[in-house]
């Protein structure tokens, strides 16, 4: 799959794709990542992108022009070297807000082009002109589009096969469906009891049905307490058994007992 970012800090982009484990799905291409600066398709010296807002106000304005000479460019080089078409895609607050579903559907396509918008916005002629999908990573304001645009790809790179050093990993994510899209478990390592607080006795048991059942009980109630309404989504998709059922009932009755 190929993405293709509009940024006007293509550098942000640098340490990103060259460090953790994903990097493993950028360096084999199995995600390809090309950076596009609008600013080399911006007229004048000073190669500007942005002017005042009509009617006045605070800040400026990402300009149409030079975004839709860019997303040209970008359009024409996907179909010279055979990428297929993907949407066009701005991070704003008017849009959905991402989440595993649509991770998951991104993961298997085909890419996107990414605009990282800056300043107030962008000028609404290009966006009603060549945005397909607005996306949001949640109810608050960032500086820019790239942050955003890293969360999309990182979280689709390490769904990508190989990239994980365990390939069942993503299956125990929180919201994964394998999870009935609850929140995951904590979890513990050595040493067995550190600053006088120990593991929880089951994991040291070696009964890996009573194991599970443990981490079972320990995603509901953390589920439960957290995101209730994720509780819910997966009792009406009939995700939940009685006994899970008879353990949320005692926990709603003994809201303070430990799972």
């Amino acid at each position: 799959m190929r993405f293709d970012v509009i940024t006007l800090f293509p550098e942000l982009f640098t340490p990103f794709l060259a460090s953790g484990v994903t990097r493993r799905a950028y360096e084999s291409g199995l995600v390809d990542v090309k950076l596009w600066n609008p600013r080399e398709f911006a007229d004048g010296n000073y190669r500007r992108v942005d002017d005042r807002p009509f009617g006045g106000g605070p800040g400026m304005v990402m300009m149409a022009e030079p975004l839709t000479l860019c997303l040209e460019k970008i359009q024409a080089d996907r179909a010279a070297t055979g990428a297929p078409k993907a949407p066009t895609v701005l991070f704003s607050p008017v849009g959905k807000a991402l989440d595993h579903a649509s991770v998951e559907g991104w993961s298997a396509g085909a890419g996107a082009v990414l605009i990282c918008g800056r300043y107030e916005g962008l000028d609404q002629r290009f966006i009603q002109a060549h945005v397909d999908l607005q996306i949001s990573l949640g109810d608050f304001v960032l500086s820019g589009g790239e942050i955003a645009a890293m969360a999309l790809l990182d979280a689709v790179a390490r769904l990508q096969p190989g990239v994980l050093n365990d390939e069942g990993s993503h299956q125990l994510d929180s919201f994964n469906p394998a999870l009935d899209g609850l929140l995951d478990c904590p979890h513990y390592t050595r040493p067995e009891n550190w600053r006088g607080q120990p593991v929880p006795a089951t994991l040291m048991s070696g009964n890996h049905a009573h194991i599970e059942r443990w981490r079972r009980e320990q995603r509901l109630a953390l589920t439960q307490r957290q995101r209730p309404e994720l509780v819910q989504k997966a009792r009406q998709s009939g995700h939940l058994s009685k006994s899970d059922e008879a353990f949320l009932a005692d926990l709603v009755e003994n809201p303070d007992k430990d799972a």
